[in-house]
């Protein structure tokens, strides 16, 4: 027997995080299970809505690992096909949710959106009840400014760059991973060598092109760095000096620095990146708002 919340859960956000809490601890009271069921495709993917431009905010690792760590004790990862996307509501909670994972409590978020008919929750709930399973309906979390926390909101922050807003309707702070590859080492030669990142999953979404102050995990250690999005990913890690080529690493996006620029010459480039540094060690030494996120 399970308490189950459905949905695509990109990113794991706050709101997605109130449906989640409400479901660990209903589940807790009832003495059944936390289930979520996600799907492995985005249905914009399958359905071919706009599918070209779709980037997302997590990886279907990353959204298991932020899921199993908020609670929740199975992640149920459907491949979302088009013979899943006909699934009426009632067909998609009577055979998915009830007959095959033992459903007896949904939980839906305000917006949740289900099956081929598109129902909302208030037209579900009574579906629900007539299968047999309670409901319970989450209503929406607001973030900074009052403003409703959507993925959508979430996307639109990341690609002007404003990281913070994003990482306010995240809870945490966004991140790309991936391995460090060689590069042509310009920054060495200046005094500010870089690990330029090939990312794991090429669907995340990339934060708008500039420079940020970011949080960089590499060999199981944290330290603070400064990353420049171009053409290229390409992070100078501060006080550090090891070769990390080959090896997995993980930024996290703090602070919008400035937009990117063309230098006109290496002198240019690097009196700019010596002014970048600066800024990012005035934010990190005058600011206790800014602890590592582990």
């Amino acid at each position: 027997m399970a308490v189950v919340a459905t949905g695509f859960f990109d990113g794991v956000h706050l709101g997605h995080r109130r449906v989640v809490e409400t479901l660990v601890s209903s589940a807790r009271q009832r003495g059944e299970e936390a289930v979520v069921v996600t799907f492995a495709q985005h249905p914009r993917a399958v359905l071919q809505q706009d599918a070209r431009n779709l980037r997302l905010l997590c990886s279907s690792g990353e959204k298991t690992a932020l899921l199993r760590g908020l609670g929740v004790d199975r992640v149920e990862t459907l491949s979302f096909d088009r013979a899943l996307a006909r699934l009426t509501a009632e067909q998609y909670i009577r055979d998915i949710l009830r007959d095959r994972l033992g459903a007896t409590l949904l939980i839906l978020g305000y917006d949740n959106r289900l099956g081929s008919d598109r129902l909302t929750p208030d037209r579900i709930a009574p579906i629900a009840e007539s299968l047999g399973l309670g409901i319970l309906i989450v209503p929406p979390v607001s973030g900074t400014g009052e403003e409703v926390v959507s993925s959508t909101k979430i996307r639109k922050a990341l690609e002007r760059g404003d990281v913070e807003a994003a990482n306010a309707m995240l809870g945490y702070a966004y991140g790309l991973r991936g391995v460090v590859v060689g590069g042509k080492q310009l920054g060495r030669t200046i005094g500010f060598p870089t690990a330029n990142l090939r990312l794991y999953d090429p669907l995340k979404i990339i934060p708008a092109r500039g420079v940020y102050l970011t949080e960089v995990e590499v060999l199981g250690r944290h330290h603070w760095g400064m990353t420049n999005v171009g053409d290229i990913i390409e992070t100078h890690i501060f006080d550090f000096d090891e070769d990390i080529y080959g090896l997995d690493l993980e930024i996290r996006f703090r602070r919008h620095l400035r937009p990117m620029r063309e230098m006109e010459s290496l002198d240019a480039l690097k009196t700019q990146l010596a002014a970048d540094q600066a800024a990012c060690r005035a934010l990190l030494g005058g600011d206790e708002s800014l602890p590592f996120f582990k």
